[in-house]
């Protein structure tokens, strides 16, 4: 046995406890489903800017103040941001190597993603409900 690998264990033995931690699925499916989901969303976006360009502050807060608006605006702002944080994990998972490292940057794309998420949602509310 010299010269060898002098483990007995099998190669399935020594590959259990790495890998996905049996999440893979679950994220390969919300980055899908969010990306599905933005589609109709960013073409309400896209409609309502290039619908109140030109359009003056008062309009244009008038026609935010409206909830066939503002609820799509919400919606593509919150999962906007949903989708980019699993993107982003996603591409920390797979090329950070240095553990410390790649914790760091986990919580700082989860807290950026979260705060950028309840900026736009405070900013699309507060001018819905007159704030």
């Amino acid at each position: 046995m010299s010269g060898s690998n002098s483990s007995i264990r099998t190669p399935m033995a020594r590959a259990r406890g790495f890998g996905s931690a049996k999440r893979g699925t679950e994220h390969f499916w919300a980055e899908r489903v969010t990306g599905v989901a933005l589609i109709p969303l960013t073409f309400v976006l896209v409609g309502v800017l290039v619908f109140l360009a030109g359009k003056d502050h008062a309009s244009v807060l008038q026609w935010l103040a409206n909830p066939l608006l503002a609820i799509p605006l919400v919606l593509a702002i919150a999962t906007g941001t949903h989708h980019m944080k699993i993107g982003m994990q996603v591409i920390i998972e797979d090329y950070v190597h240095s553990e410390p490292i790649k914790f760091g940057a986990l919580m700082a794309n989860t807290f950026f993603s979260y705060a950028l998420g309840a900026t736009g949602a405070f900013a699309v509310l507060k001018i819905a409900f007159g704030g």
